[in-house]
């Protein structure tokens, strides 16, 4: 991780640039020959897959990644790749059943996670909730097609966010959905006057902002005033919400239109219920939304029902009764496993509440904003989708 003093996030104590060390002046073997060497050692220290850690990411070369405005890992430079000849841009129309069901299809089929074990089985329902946010524009939904017969074969999408980096506030998109090569990313945001992103990934790629690590818990609360929330209470978590991130770096900063969206309860899709005391304050919110994931080559499991923790406040409520409170609720609606990141002041209670330390990493990314690195209790940004 990129230690928080440094102002340059890719200086020289931040990263490692590969170097070949020079050839010494032999005589007896030819110039030509040394060079046909350091060329041939430059290709085999190239990555062959996708890069886990730091130092798998710093043998790779990224020839789209090092055209770009992100901070980087070595100095690389590359041409980036045009779109690929027989492929054209489509802007997907989200209200059409039919082009829903094709974006379904497309993701279910293709969206593949955790070392091809577990794919994502994302319902029509959660996709809207997920890409239609308050202030969404079609545009941002952008698909791949075959031209010739007009399928979809590839998705990205960015939808509008108000992210505060350390004490700077942006306007900025958060990627997700990324279903197709990342030489096909679309710069459609740019229209909109928006020149900053945000965006997570499980590889590594030039440079993360910021490392989280997810924890997994298979699963009478105890918490006095525990109830689901209600519209009336759409202002309480909005305040609330904005004042206890103001103490994190990296945070998203919501209105009450875009509380209303993604805190309202809804069916399969998001949970959030509140800590209303006897005299009516209003002290704390718990939340998790439902992705269920598809089982892979598994001769008896097919399904894996899984929630996933998002914005959870504490000021009266200790956090550790509150996450068990937030357990209890997953099990009694069926959840098989309890996801969180050690994001926040979560590593207060996953080891506590007996959460299994996954092996995956979530990697955080700024695009065309350079700022130092933070720890993971630094970062409070919850993407709508874990990816």
């Amino acid at each position: 991780k990129t230690n928080s003093r440094h102002t340059k996030s890719d200086s020289a104590s931040d990263s490692q640039e590969i170097k070949i060390q020079q050839p010494s002046k032999n005589p007896a073997i030819p110039m030509k020959k040394l060079q046909d060497i350091q060329r041939a050692m430059e290709l085999l220290s190239a990555c062959q897959g996708p890069a886990k850690n730091i130092d798998e990411a710093t043998k790779c070369k990224y020839q789209f990644w090092d055209t770009q405005p992100v901070a980087k890992l070595s100095k690389f430079i590359a041409e980036p790749y045009s779109l690929p000849q027989g492929f054209t841009w489509d802007t997907l129309d989200l209200s059409s059943a039919e082009v829903l069901k094709e974006l379904y299809m497309l993701l279910n089929e293709n969206y593949v996670e955790n070392d091809n074990m577990f794919r994502f089985d994302y319902s029509a329902e959660f996709l809207l909730w997920a890409l239609r946010p308050p202030g969404w524009l079609p545009q941002w939904h952008c698909g791949v097609r075959v031209s010739s017969n007009r399928k979809l074969v590839g998705f990205i999408s960015a939808i509008p966010a108000h992210i505060r980096i350390y004490d700077s506030e942006k306007k900025m998109v958060e990627i997700n959905f990324l279903c197709v090569h990342k030489k096909l990313q679309s710069k459609r945001v740019n229209l909109e006057g928006i020149f900053q992103a945000v965006y997570t990934a499980g590889v590594v790629l030039p440079k993360p902002v910021a490392t989280c690590r997810y924890a997994h818990h298979s699963n009478d609360t105890k918490t006095s005033g525990l109830r689901p929330m209600e519209q009336k209470d759409i202002k309480a978590v909005q305040e609330l919400i904005n004042n206890y991130l103001k103490q994190f770096n990296l945070t998203p900063v919501m209105d009450e239109e875009e509380a209303a969206h993604w805190f309202l309860p809804q069916d399969h899709i998001i949970d959030t219920f509140v800590v209303e005391s006897s005299n009516g304050v209003f002290t704390d919110f718990l939340s998790f939304y439902t992705l269920p994931s598809t089982v892979m080559h598994h001769p008896v499991y097919k399904s894996l029902k899984a929630a996933y923790s998002f914005y959870s406040v504490h000021t009266e409520t200790p956090l550790l009764d509150l996450m068990n409170d937030a357990l209890i609720k997953a099990k009694m609606k069926g959840f098989d496993v309890f996801n969180a990141l050690d994001l926040m002041e979560n590593k207060t209670f996953l080891e506590k509440l007996k959460f299994g330390i996954g092996d995956g990493n979530l990697q955080y990314y700024l695009y065309n904003w350079r700022c130092p690195g933070m720890d993971s209790e630094k970062v409070t940004f919850i993407p709508d989708i874990y990816t």
